[in-house]
Formats: C-alpha cells, structure tokens, sequence
C-alpha cells in the first residue's frame, strides 16, 4: 500500500484561507466535493474527534481523521496554510500542513488504520515540513509522495 494511491490532484489545496481549526477543517472537508449535508455531517464527526484530543501531532503537522456513513471509501486530502493557525497541538506550535482522513464505518479492504499510520511515519521525515512549505502546486505534492516512496 502507497499513500499515494489515495491522494488526488483536486483533493490538495495549498492555499487554505481559514484562520481557526473550524474554518480549516472545514474548508478540508470542502476538498471531498460532498453535498452540503455530508459536509455538515463529516464536520460534527471531525469535531467530536478533535475534542477527544488534538490530532496535531506536532511539527507543524495535523492529521485529522475518522470514520463516517459520508464516506463509500477511504479518502485522503492535503491542505497547508504557510502562516500556521493554533490547532491546539502536541508541541503548542501553530499547525501548517493538514492530512485530513474518512473512511466508511466498515470498510472491507481495512485501511484507515494503516494509512493513518503511514502518514504519521511520513510526517517525521527530517526534510518534509521544509519542502511542504515550498510546493506551489498540487502536482508537485503527487511528486514528494513519489519521491518519498510512501
């Protein structure tokens, strides 16, 4: 399994405008295109996630994430927002770069877990939130995953 195989091009936005965890979230949410009722839906389950604890797990880095009837498979999104808002994370820093997660309730091939794992592991490369921050498009975001191998 690579994480590429669940990131889309039009599922990547380097330029996210909100400027508190709610506007980002959802404005993440926005990247899956879902009607406006799913997207109330999804919001509500990120939100119940995040009060459990912070997915920011430091380094400027978010992973928010769960499981909702919204979803018919797993899907992944990537947002960055340069200037970092408080995301309420492990380090205290701002959070830059958003790995937003769902997946449907059951889902036969199991992967949420893994994924969630690969990109925690992905997170800890020494280089990334450098070349993060450099992107300028979504193609190049599709290139670091390839050039990562994950």
């Amino acid at each position: 399994m690579e994480l590429r195989e669940f990131f889309s091009i039009d599922a990547v936005a380097l330029d996210l405008v909100g400027g508190t965890k709610d506007e980002i979230l959802k404005e993440m949410i926005a990247l899956f295109q879902l009607d406006e009722k799913d997207e109330g839906t999804l919001f509500k389950m990120l939100k119940r996630r995040e009060n459990i604890g912070s997915t920011g797990i430091g380094r400027g880095i978010a992973i928010p994430h769960c499981r909702s009837l919204v979803a018919g498979k797993l899907r992944v999104a990537f947002g960055r927002k340069a200037a970092g808002i408080d995301f309420h994370a492990i380090d205290d820093k701002p959070v830059q770069f958003f790995f937003l997660i769902v997946a449907p309730p059951l889902e036969v091939s199991n992967q949420y877990l893994p994924v969630l794992g690969k990109i925690a592991q992905f997170s800890k490369e020494a280089d990334l939130p450098e070349r993060l921050l450099a992107l300028s498009d979504s193609a190049q975001f599709m290139a670091l995953l390839e050039e990562k191998g994950v």
